[in-house]
């Protein structure tokens, strides 16, 4: 055995609140990578609808990567959510027409890109990520953070706006963790290994690339 099939919508036998996110997801504009879950408290399907001002006429992505966990009531806002900032007004008068469609003639409304979720990210109860965030590889977001600028590799954030609290590992373990990627391995070196996933032994895991 080399753990559940990445491909099942729900790994846990009797239970449908927890899902492999990456086969329920319809919006061609969500990227998930394998054996990323979602845990809802009613459905997993409100994945997307928690995916807030996703429009496709924005043309942004949501990325997340491998082996994340995504807690029950977490919420993506998309840059179909961003107004003028920088004009007399915010309000978005374009979108009403009826003599007001050529207010945006010239001018587009601000963007910060794809949001990017990376490996093993574990995301905390209804905590809320912004447009444009990158969150690195092994990285923590606390339940209800806020999570408004890109979060660095195995560091911990929570609050509102979401700040770091501490790094998960030294400088030096944290290094070695993003050049051994071991979430790229194959499922038999995973398998292998998921003693040491579990263990804080680092230097273990460094003796499967020897």
């Amino acid at each position: 055995m080399n753990g559940p099939n990445p491909n099942t919508i729900f790994p846990l036998a009797h239970y449908d609140r927890l899902c492999f996110l990456k086969n329920i997801i319809k919006n061609p504009n969500i990227i998930v990578g394998d054996y990323t879950y979602y845990d809802d408290f009613e459905d997993v399907h409100n994945f997307e609808k928690n995916v807030k001002y996703h429009f496709d006429f924005t043309g942004d992505k949501l990325i997340i990567g491998k082996f994340c966990m995504i807690a029950s009531d977490v919420t993506f806002i998309m840059n179909g959510a961003n107004h003028l900032t920088d004009a007399v007004s915010t309000y978005p008068f374009a979108i009403f027409a009826n003599g007001w469609e050529n207010a945006m003639e010239g001018k587009s409304y601000p963007s910060k890109g794809d949001t990017k979720i990376g490996n093993d990210v574990w995301i905390g109860y209804k905590a809320t990520i912004m447009a444009g965030v990158t969150i690195g590889d092994g990285a923590i977001i606390a339940t209800h953070a806020v999570v408004t600028k890109d979060v660095a590799p195995y560091s911990i954030v929570g609050g509102n706006p979401a700040l770091e609290i501490r790094k998960r590992f030294s400088e030096e373990k944290i290094n070695t963790l993003l050049e051994l990627k071991w979430w790229n391995w194959d499922i038999e070196k995973i398998t292998t290994y998921i003693k040491t996933l579990t263990s804080n032994n680092i230097e273990e895991l460094q003796k499967s690339n020897i």
